[in-house]
């Protein structure tokens, strides 16, 4: 009988073993389990690093200052206004605006930061209200007669008196103080203008300034109830 049941002892001896053994061990094979997965909760809780911010943008190509040889110097301030910008803003004078678009020079300098101007710009108005046409000049009548103005010579010669006539309200300073005698860029004479009554008076001629209708980098608009002697 012994001999009979000592191998069933023996066998569950084994299994008793076997179970001891698998949680003895068990513990160890999920050790490194436990440990990776730690590992990741610990990736998920550390704070983001926030990125840096980049360094600020240079010129791909270093610029040398302007040494006078010609080279390309810096653009204007793109914030900078001229009188071409707002020459054209007051519909009370842009019968005078639009004459001062047909000649380049007068453009030119309105749109030229280095060279700053006062423009005296009658009404549409005191224009309307003129003898004649801007262009007519009483000495061309009278030297080549009622056609003076007709054909390729006739219209341009009406564009110089027309250029005289513009040019003679645009004075080449800016600012311009009260009493400070000026040529303007064609006419003849000088003038000047003072405070009377509380207004601007433009002399010679007493003619009022009503208002200074914008002040720009190179220069300012006047806006004027006459017009100045334009005849050559």
């Amino acid at each position: 009988m012994k001999l009979t049941f000592a191998p069933a002892i023996v066998s569950l001896s084994l299994v008793a073993g076997f179970r001891f053994i698998v949680p003895q061990h068990a513990p160890a094979s999920r050790q490194p389990i436990a440990v990776g997965a730690g590992s990741n909760h610990q990736d998920q809780q550390r704070p983001l690093a926030m990125p840096q911010p980049p360094p600020p943008a240079g010129p791909a190509v270093p610029v040398r200052p302007d040494d006078g040889s010609g080279a390309t110097s810096p653009p204007p301030e793109s914030g900078a206004i001229f009188l071409s910008d707002v020459m054209g803003r007051d519909r009370t004078i842009n019968v005078f605006a639009g004459f001062t678009r047909d000649f380049a020079p007068i453009t030119n300098r309105f749109d030229d930061a280095t060279q700053n101007s006062t423009v005296l710009a009658p009404l549409n108005s005191a224009i309307e209200a003129l003898p004649r046409k801007p262009w007519e000049d009483p000495q061309d009548y009278h030297t080549l007669g009622a056609d003076v103005y007709e054909g390729s010579d006739g219209q341009e010669r009406a564009q110089q008196n027309l250029q005289r006539f513009v040019e003679a309200h645009i004075v080449p300073v800016s600012p311009w103080p009260e009493k400070l005698k000026a040529s303007a860029m064609a006419g003849a004479g000088e003038l000047w203008w003072e405070w009377r009554d509380g207004k601007r008076v433009l002399q010679p001629g007493n003619i009022e300034v009503i208002s200074v209708a914008s002040t720009v980098a190179n220069g300012q608009i006047w806006i004027i109830k006459g017009v100045r002697n334009y005849a050559s």
